[in-house]
């Protein structure tokens, strides 16, 4: 486990270092404590009691595993078909994680004390409507029972929780952005888990938000290391439109994929920007400098400070602010109207000293090591993931689609799962978000595992001084998953990381308890 990569290494590393300091203060306790205690205990002559007894005869439980493995013994055909039996029982535990009865998840879920909703308005909307469909969201939010409070805030970041540090929710203080932060009530105040809460009000919340033309996600604190999604897919190619087209191509496969929710990406809508262009002809014949315009425009829109107000019972003094009213800012109807004095004391409205352009507002790029990189991203819940609610399964599902999708050129799309591709000729996609972490978790323990087995058979053949007796020890370890599994499917738990630890601990018991 300490050699565990990516974020889960830090979850992981206190266990090993705990168990290692452990191990050896168990082993100067056997070496020093114990037997200073019997020496203290037991003087030279005494007698300790048992010796010279006679063996006491089996209990039941002897005689009952003697009366069950002698035949196995006496009879081989009856020894094969009992091997036959467990073999059977072993495929078809392991059978539970392919029919999706046992999911397999990186870490169980927590039961927190916290929700967010997380809204994004198209691009250039106003802070007022922002709010808008902040306050009908705030509606509904009062009306689930297990809310203790809650506080919206439009226009501008939330206090930054434990996934907004990856997700960068600080950033959040644009017009078209909002986040509610819900708190719930205490654990023993309530019945259901946030988990369910958060997978129970995600239907009535999407309504919403296709209703208010809003795109809103709910928001959970990770269990686990904070991700920027449950299910990322990045997408890489030879030109930035073609990433866009094959970006809203594999959103239509989130969007129709069950049980995959919440789905977004990083291509923003399109919005109008408006260039202001002095016309310096103009503005020389009226003898205005080009300097006075822009900043006739800047406080009219933006708004300049032209003063201090000192107040009696104010500490410091108040900026004094001056700009045009929120109902003449929000469009140009009556922004021409505006006047700047020019040298002879005429005043000139500033449609005839600007020529306006509109066009579209540049698209934002993104990179990942200096690779752009388009995003797509969805959560894992809903109608259809009752029973893998595990972005393992979000992806697998995506995937299996994303196949069948051909690039302009007619070729397949190619996937990648462990690296980003090598190569921008072609399109690509690269999954990421928590399945990359339950990759690398399940991979380097799995990798772990082996090796300590084979250091375990190294040892065991050095003491035993034979190649085969190690493996007769050894070959329980695999049984035990004919516990385990089940185990999870009938008390309806995720086979997680901390499911692998309880999995290799077991092997190590056994192996000792084979040797003894």
């Amino acid at each position: 486990m300490a050699f565990v990569s990516g974020l889960m290494g830090p979850y992981m590393r206190p266990i090993p270092i705990n168990a290692s300091i452990a191990m050896f203060v168990s082993l100067l306790v056997a070496f020093i404590v114990v037997p200073w205690f019997c020496r203290q205990c037991y003087r030279e002559g005494m007698t300790l009691g048992g010796q010279g007894e006679s063996e006491e005869p089996p209990g039941r439980g002897s005689r009952l595993y003697r009366q069950a493995l002698t035949p196995l013994l006496v009879r081989p055909w009856l020894a094969w078909t009992f091997f036959g039996c467990v073999a059977l029982l072993l495929v078809g535990s392991v059978s539970l994680f392919a029919t999706r009865d046992v999911p397999v998840k990186m870490l169980p879920f927590d039961d927190k004390s916290e929700l967010q909703l997380v809204i994004d308005m198209p691009k250039g909307t106003t802070l007022e409507e922002t709010a808008r469909v902040a306050k009908a969201l705030t509606a509904y939010v009062r009306t689930i029972p297990e809310v203790r409070d809650y506080q919206a805030y439009v226009g501008t970041a939330s206090p930054v929780n434990f996934s907004g540090l990856v997700r960068h929710y600080f950033l959040r203080e644009e017009p078209h952005q909002a986040d509610i932060q819900i708190n719930l009530a205490a654990k023993d105040q309530r019945t259901s888990q946030s988990h369910a809460i958060a997978r129970r009000i995600r239907p009535e919340v999407q309504r919403l938000a296709s209703t208010l033309g809003a795109n809103v996600k709910v928001a959970e604190v990770p269990p686990g290391p904070p991700v920027q999604a449950v299910v990322v897919a990045e997408v890489y190619g030879p030109d930035y439109g073609r990433q866009r087209e094959a970006a809203r191509a594999l959103r239509g496969l989130f969007e129709t994929t069950t049980g995959v929710v919440d789905v977004d990406d990083s291509i923003e809508a399109d919005h109008v920007k408006y260039i202001f262009s002095v016309d310096r002809a103009k503005a020389t014949l009226a003898g205005i400098p080009s300097e006075d315009i822009v900043a006739t425009v800047r406080m009219a829109l933006e708004g300049a400070k032209v003063g201090l107000l000192h107040l009696p019972k104010e500490k410091s003094p108040v900026q004094i602010v001056l700009r045009l009213p929120l109902a003449e800012r929000t469009g140009l109807e009556h922004f021409g109207e505006i006047a700047v004095q020019g040298s002879a004391g005429r005043l000139f409205p500033l449609s005839e000293l600007l020529t306006i352009e509109r066009t579209l507002q540049d698209q934002p790029r993104y990179h990942k090591n200096q690779k752009p990189v388009v995003y797509v991203t969805g959560d894992v819940g809903g109608r259809g993931a009752e029973r893998a609610e595990s972005p393992v399964y979000g992806v697998l599902g995506i995937s299996e689609r994303l196949a069948t999708l051909r690039t302009p050129d007619g070729t397949p799309m190619e996937q990648h799962y462990a690296r980003q591709p090598a190569s921008e000729s072609r399109l690509s996609v690269k999954w990421d978000g928590e399945w990359h972490i339950t990759y690398e978790t399940f991979r380097d323990m799995g990798i772990a595992f082996a090796v300590a087995m084979l250091l375990i058979y190294l040892l065991i053949v050095g003491q035993f001084q034979s190649f085969l007796t190690p493996l007769i020890i050894m070959a329980p370890i695999p049984l035990t998953l004919i516990g385990i599994i089940p185990g999870h499917w009938a008390t309806g738990s995720y086979f997680t990381a901390t499911s692998m630890i309880g999995f290799i601990a077991l092997a190590g018991i056994i192996v000792r308890n084979s040797i003894l």
